[in-house]
């Protein structure tokens, strides 16, 4: 091979390696927009379920007795989280705009102190909107030490404003343990 070739080779290794740098950092960066773009989707359209994370105000519109909504409660904990986690009940029936408390238990059964995070998701998706939690356990993390259990309160009630073809609807939180999290 000659020197004369080599160099128009060089050349061309550069550009495609720089083309494949460029074309990295490219994907990086989309996968790091793509967790805000899909919350503000998600925002837009209802879908996903995804609840307030801040306590909503108390309901100053009546309450609906008119109709039912059948309100599910579903737990469960990520996993590698050593930590019992349910619901004191598995449903309840609710009016439109009453307030309902209910309390889901927790035992941390890690061994070690911990710090555990519910986070809420309501299906379907669109009744998201119109589940307002007055106060909620998953609004803070919870520490607890090794076996020692808790009560945790979630106080809710279903806006009025619901549409009228959602008759049942689902709450459903996943524990996650981040204690390492929460130390750093």
């Amino acid at each position: 091979m000659d020197k004369d070739n080599a160099q128009p080779l060089d050349k061309n290794v550069k550009k495609g390696v720089a083309k494949l740098v460029a074309t990295v950092f490219a994907m990086f960066a989309f996968g790091f927009a793509l967790v805000p773009l899909y919350d503000v989707f998600c925002d837009i359209t209802g879908l996903n379920g995804k609840t307030a994370t801040t306590a909503a105000a108390v309901n100053e519109n009546g309450i609906d007795t008119s109709r039912t909504v059948k309100v599910q409660f579903i737990s469960r904990t990520a996993q590698g989280a050593a930590w019992q986690f349910e619901p004191e009940m598995n449903s309840i029936e609710v009016h439109p705009g009453e307030m309902k408390f209910v309390k889901f238990y927790a035992k941390n059964e890690s061994g070690r102190h911990g710090v555990a995070q519910a986070v809420p998701s309501v299906s379907p998706g669109q009744a998201a909107n119109y589940f307002q939690k007055i106060e909620c356990f998953c609004f803070n993390q919870q520490p607890l030490d090794s076996e020692n259990e808790v009560w945790m309160p979630l106080q809710f009630y279903v806006d009025p404003e619901l549409p009228a073809d959602i008759t049942e609807l689902t709450l459903s939180y996943t524990l996650y343990d981040i204690t390492e999290k929460a130390q750093s």
